[in-house]
C-alpha cells in the first residue's frame, strides 16, 4: 500500500505546476488570507483618529488611491506624496504600512524557521536558537549605545549582526563538516554569550531614550513603522521566499539524512550552508524592520506541518501565508489591547508561542529530531 501511495504521489498531475496544491494547503492559504484581511481591517479602523469598519474598508479600496501611479511611486520609491484626504492619509500612510510590515515579518520568520528546521533536522531550531536573532540584537544595541551616530543605518547593522552570528555558529560547529546536533549546540552557545553581552550593554547606556529604543528592538516592536520599512523589507522578502521555494526539493532531501542525501549526489555541506544563508537573509530582513519578534520562526512551521505535511514545497507556501496571519493578529492585540499604551508585538507572540510550545512538548513523547 505504501509503495502504491508513493507511486500515486509521483504521477504527472502531482508533479505539475499546481498539482501539489491539495485541500489542506488551500485551506491554510485561504484561511490565512482571510485572517490577515480581517485583522488588517481592524488595525486600520481604530486609533486616535477613529473610523468605522465601513469607512476603513472604503479608504483601503479607494480607487483614487489604488490606481494612482503617483501614490505608489511615493510609497515604494519614497517620492513626494500627492495630496490626499485626512482619512486616506491616516489609513494609507500611517496604519496600512504597519499591517504590510507585520505580514513581511511573519512571512520571513516563518520561512526562516522552516528552513533551519530542515537544515538541522531538528524541530527545535529557529533563528533564535541558532544565534541569528541574538547576533542582530547585539548589533542593534552596539549601534544605539556605543555608535549612536550610526543609528540611521540600524537595519543594515542588524542584518550584518545576524549573518555574522550564524557564521560564528557554523565555525564552532565545524569539525571536518557539520552535523545537525553540533549546529544546534553551537547556536545555543552563541545565543547565550550574545544575550549576556546585550544585558551588559544596557549598563553602559546613559540616555533613557536610547535604553527604551533598545528594549523596543530586543522585544520586537512595530510602533512607528511606515513605508520606509516596507521599502527596506520588500526586496529581501521577495528574494528569500523565492530562494526558499526554489530550494524546497533540496530541503526535502536533507530531511532524509546525510547518508541518503550524499548517495543521491548532493553536496550536503554546500547545500546546507547555502540554504542556511537563505534562512539568515529572511530572518535578518524581519529583524531589520521590527527587531526580535520571538517564537514565530519556531511555532508557525510546526502548525503548518501539522496541517499540510512535511513536503517542503507545501510547507514553505503554508508558512508564507500563516506567518503573516499570526504576526498581523498579534500586532492588532499589541496595539489595541491596552490602548493607548502599545505593547511590543514580540511580547504578544511570546505569550502565544510559549503555551503552544508547551502543548507541543506535552503532546509528543519525543521532540527534537525531525
Amino acid at each position: 500500500m505504501a509503495s502504491d501511495t508513493r507511486t500515486e504521489e509521483r504521477t504527472p498531475t502531482e508533479s505539475g505546476w499546481f498539482g501539489w496544491i491539495d485541500a489542506s494547503l488551500a485551506t491554510v492559504v485561504l484561511g490565512s488570507v482571510a485572517v490577515v484581511v480581517v485583522a488588517g481591517l481592524v488595525q486600520v479602523s481604530f486609533g486616535t483618529y477613529s473610523m468605522t469598519l465601513a469607512q476603513a474598508w472604503h479608504a483601503v479600496f479607494d480607487a483614487d488611491v489604488v490606481f494612482d501611479p503617483q501614490v505608489w511611486q511615493a510609497f515604494l520609491l519614497g517620492s513626494e506624496l500627492p495630496e490626499m484626504s485626512r482619512q486616506q492619509l491616516v489609513v494609507w500612510n500611517i496604519r496600512l504600512p504597519r499591517v504590510i510590515v507585520a505580514a513581511f515579518v511573519g512571512m520571513n520568520l516563518a520561512v526562516s524557521g522552516a528552513i533551519f528546521q530542515a537544515v538541522t533536522r531538528n524541530e527545535l531550531a529557529s533563528p533564535y536558537v541558532l544565534g541569528v536573532s541574538s547576533g542582530a540584537g547585539l548589533a542593534v544595541l552596539l549601534t544605539l549605545v556605543v555608535f549612536s551616530g550610526l543609528a540611521p543605518y540600524l537595519p543594515i547593522f542588524a542584518s550584518l549582526g545576524g549573518a555574522l552570528a550564524f557564521l560564528l555558529v557554523y565555525l564552532i560547529a565545524w569539525k571536518g563538516g557539520t552535523s545537525p546536533v553540533r549546529l544546534v549546540l553551537a547556536g545555543v552557545i552563541v545565543s547565550t554569550v550574545f544575550w549576556s553581552l546585550q544585558q551588559g550593554l544596557f549598563y553602559l547606556a546613559e540616555d533613557l531614550g536610547v535604553v527604551q529604543s533598545a528594549i523596543a528592538w530586543t522585544t520586537g516592536s512595530l510602533t512607528g513603522v511606515d513605508w520606509e520599512q516596507v521599502r527596506i523589507a520588500l526586496p529581501w522578502t521577495v528574494l528569500s521566499v523565492g530562494l526558499a521555494l526554489i530550494g524546497s526539493r533540496q530541503l526535502n532531501v536533507l530531511l532524509l539524512g546525510e547518508r541518503t542525501a550524499k548517495s543521491l549526489g548532493m553536496s550536503v555541506e554546500k547545500v546546507r550552508f547555502a540554504l542556511a544563508g537563505v534562512a539568515v537573509l529572511a530572518a535578518s530582513a524581519a529583524i531589520s524592520v521590527a527587531g526580535i519578534v520571538s517564537f514565530v520562526g519556531l511555532v508557525v512551521p510546526h502548525m503548518v506541518r501539522t496541517l499540510v505535511g512535511s513536503d517542503y514545497k507545501r510547507l514553505v507556501v503554508g508558512c508564507v501565508f500563516a506567518g503573516p496571519a499570526l504576526v498581523v493578529v498579534a500586532d492588532v492585540g499589541a496595539r489595541l489591547a491596552l490602548s493607548p499604551t502599545q505593547v511590543p508585538v514580540g511580547v504578544v507572540t511570546g505569550l502565544v508561542g510559549g503555551p503552544y510550545f508547551l502543548y507541543l512538548m506535552r503532546k509528543q513523547q519525543e521532540i527534537g529530531e525531525l
